[in-house]
């Protein structure tokens, strides 16, 4: 689109979560006016670490955040599976674009506190919750819980993995329960008990559980997570420390240890959910992004990137076509062959037979005899 039809552009994005504040960033430099409508009146990310690939702080360094991002963040250089008693499995390189962009690590928390920290102040509304939205064809209205709206030319859905948006004007299926819980707390680095010692993400299997830690240095923290099996769906789960304890047994002691010290007001605990892939993501004035759009479980760590990627793929698709309309079919095109790639492959979660689905022929042989 023209730089002058793109200045005239109205766009409400629903939503300030990572796919919100990222499409808000990148619609925002392409000239349009945008408003971000954010349901929370106060916006406090909790969980754990997460990590940035190199394509996301790429993205990062185009719209001229990287720094912001940098700052509060460490940069990684692999991942490693080792077996429940620490025996490795493999490692991997985490592929790197250049001598300047790594995958980062970085708390939940930090991360959205950096990208609402580069918006216009006033950009982002709080206390917005949606109730409806009506697309007209060329324009959508929004209709929030307190009565007032909002008309849009383009309306961006970036309302997470219960969205208002997908389920009203797209599909109606309810999230798919995994079969697991998550188990997230950010602990000191003192009290990991020596399993932290540089700044690379390390996932320990056994038993239908996976333990994650996740070093965020820059804190002095590390990210302490427990995926384990479990059939209970209800979306906040009750859990006690026994609970956990049992699923981390025959683990090595120190994660063990590491469990038993948790302060159990500070875990947070949930079922694991996702969707199922969405065939269609857009009509001529409505799009979905990040969760919204393909919810993904956590095992890939690949949710908050593809969000990141899908908010810069929108701003690309809208510089390079003629129309709104046009520009949102590029969109999905570009985006969602690659996210319905990572939604099965999400599925499949880490056993140590799924390892060779996910990475074929990088396994040590040495592991596959342990099998």
């Amino acid at each position: 689109m023209q730089s002058s039809d793109l200045n005239k552009l109205k766009i409400a994005i629903v939503g300030a979560g990572y796919g919100g504040a990222a499409a808000a960033k990148a619609l925002s430099l392409l000239g349009a006016d945008v408003t971000v409508h954010e349901q929370a009146n106060r916006i406090r990310e909790v969980g754990a670490g997460i990590g940035l690939r190199p394509a996301t702080m790429n993205r990062f360094r185009q719209w001229g955040i990287f720094d912001a991002i940098a700052e509060v963040s460490s940069p990684s250089e692999y991942f490693e599976i080792l077996t429940a008693t620490g025996d490795p499995i493999m490692k991997e390189a985490w592929p790197a674009e250049g001598e300047q962009t790594h995958t980062h690590l970085i708390h939940r928390g930090d991360f959205i506190e950096a990208l609402l920290g580069v918006l216009p102040e006033g950009m982002v509304r709080l206390g917005h919750r949606l109730r409806s939205v009506q697309d007209k064809g060329d324009s959508s209205v929004l209709t929030f819980a307190d009565g007032t709206t909002a008309e849009a030319d383009l309306v961006v859905g970036a309302d997470g993995i219960k969205s208002v948006v997908r389920q009203q004007l797209f599909s109606d299926r309810e999230p798919v329960f995994s079969g697991e819980h998550a188990y997230r707390a950010v602990i000191s680095t003192d009290d990991a008990h020596g399993m932290v010692t540089d700044d690379n993400l390390r996932m320990y299997i056994g038993r239908g559980t996976k333990v994650y830690l996740l070093p965020l240095r820059h804190r002095d923290q590390v990210s302490f997570d427990i995926t384990a099996l479990c059939p209970d769906g209800t979306w906040s789960p009750q859990v006690t420390k026994d609970d956990m304890l049992r699923t981390v047994e025959g683990f090595d002691e120190r994660l063990v240890a590491i469990t038993r010290g948790l302060d159990m007001d500070t875990v947070n605990i949930r079922a694991v959910y996702d969707i199922d892939p969405v065939d269609i993501w857009h009509s001529d004035s409505v799009v979905l992004v990040g969760d919204a759009a393909h919810s993904m479980l956590h095992h890939q760590g690949q949710g908050a990137n593809s969000a990141i990627e899908d908010a810069g793929a929108l701003a690309d698709a809208l510089r390079q076509a003629g129309s709104v309309k046009e520009a949102l079919a590029l969109y999905q095109a570009t985006r969602k062959p690659v996210t319905d790639q990572l939604q099965a492959i999400s599925r499949q979660g880490w056993s140590e037979d799924e390892i060779d689905d996910v990475f074929p022929g990088q396994k040590p042989a040495a592991a596959a005899t342990k099998e």
